[in-house]
């Protein structure tokens, strides 16, 4: 294995790929190089030697025949593009979420790793986690009756105070994190805060609400699918602010069945949470614990007993290497269901930002009878990256 994007996330989940006994961990890639450092130093310390090798372009070191498959952890504007690139490398994949930036990119990274025969895993590993599993026992079993609609829940975000563009620090390539994105001065509140520029992010709703959008796939058991229409509103940061998405805001979303999704950004962090409520009752989990509450009560006692901490991304991996060594591409967030679970955010942030509904295909994913909304399915790539 090998890891791109060794920062804070990279390495938690790092981390969990280290304590596999059958993972030897042979390189590390970064555009800064003191995190270049700090993945090396925990991939040598738990490989008793100093062989792991560095790099700052992804492409060397997917270039290399001995690696069997990389950890993609870097900001969000990289994954799709960096995971096709490795999936041409003849590398297997496991990606963090937000596993898109853009509808079309989704569509060509799933395309790829089905071409390929890639084993891919997107990094929602609430998934493999039994608080998760057994919600999705009781809405599958109508516990709760008829699903009626599906509640989500992030917090609000505050805009970046706006920065004077600044020299690029040492050691760190600029150019190589901005990659195939419309090129910007360097500013520390850039990099630091990508998920809150257009370019490089989609705000709250994707970054968290990617989690609560793939839950409800998951529950809902639809993975190969989605909803056909969307609207919402936002609230914007004020002019002069340097964000350039949403700080709090609301969409809403429905299948084709009639089952609502709606996500709301509002609020503190700690109110995080995703509910169902059907016909007869409704069950609910609050993000960062293990704690599943339910209407009927009586629905907890079908609930076995766990230690395992919500968060704990084990199996998730798990899974992964499982299948690298079967070749099973049904991983437990495979690339088509990693795809359509961010492409609801998508969707939602461009009748946000639109400030209209839009009527979307799953069977296309065209937006339907406004070529405005649809070109914001994709966008261009700079030279010279290419899908």
């Amino acid at each position: 294995m090998g890891i791109i994007g060794c920062g804070g996330r990279g390495s938690d989940v790092m981390g969990h790929f280290l304590r596999q006994k059958d993972v030897q961990w042979l390189a590390v890639c970064d555009a800064r190089r003191e995190r270049q450092r700090a993945g090396k130093q925990m991939a040598d310390g738990r490989n008793g030697n100093a062989d792991c090798a560095a790099y700052t372009d992804f492409r060397e070191m997917i270039a290399r025949p001995d690696l069997d498959g990389v950890l993609i952890a870097t900001g969000c504007h990289w994954h799709a593009l960096a995971s096709i690139y490795a999936a041409r490398a003849g590398k297997d994949v496991y990606c963090e979420k937000p596993s898109t930036l853009t509808v079309a990119e989704g569509r060509a990274m799933v395309e790829t790793m089905k071409r390929l025969g890639t084993v891919y895993q997107a990094g929602h590993q609430r998934r493999s986690v039994d608080s998760f599993r057994f919600m999705a026992e009781v809405v599958r079993k109508e516990m709760i009756g008829k699903l009626k609609r599906v509640y989500m829940e992030v917090w609000e975000t505050g805009a970046v105070p706006p920065e004077a563009p600044q020299p690029v620090p040492p050691g760190f390539d600029y150019e190589m994190w901005l990659g195939w994105t419309p090129w910007h001065p360097y500013t520390n509140a850039r990099v630091r805060g990508w998920t809150n520029f257009w370019d490089t992010g989609g705000g709250n709703m994707v970054d968290m609400g990617c989690h609560w959008n793939d839950t409800a796939q998951f529950v809902l058991q639809r993975d190969d699918t989605g909803p056909v229409e969307y609207e919402g509103e936002g609230v914007f940061p004020p002019p002069g602010a340097f964000s350039e998405v949403n700080v709090r805001g609301e969409w809403r979303a429905a299948y084709a069945d009639g089952v609502k999704l709606v996500m709301r950004q509002i609020g503190p962090f700690e109110a995080r949470y995703i509910r169902f409520e059907g016909t007869d009752g409704w069950v609910q989990l609050v993000d960062g614990t293990n704690t599943v509450t339910a209407e009927p009560a009586s629905i907890l006692k079908m609930r076995g007993i766990s230690a395992k901490g919500w968060g704990d991304a084990g199996d998730h991996v798990r899974n992964f290497l499982d299948c690298v060594k079967s070749r099973n591409p049904l991983t437990t967030c495979h690339p088509e269901s990693a795809h359509r679970a961010t492409s609801l955010g998508h969707l939602g942030n461009i009748a946000i930002r639109l400030g209209r509904k839009i009527r979307f295909d799953p069977k296309t994913e065209r937006i339907l009878g406004d070529p405005e909304a649809d070109r914001m399915l994709s966008r261009p790539l700079r030279p010279p990256w290419h899908l």
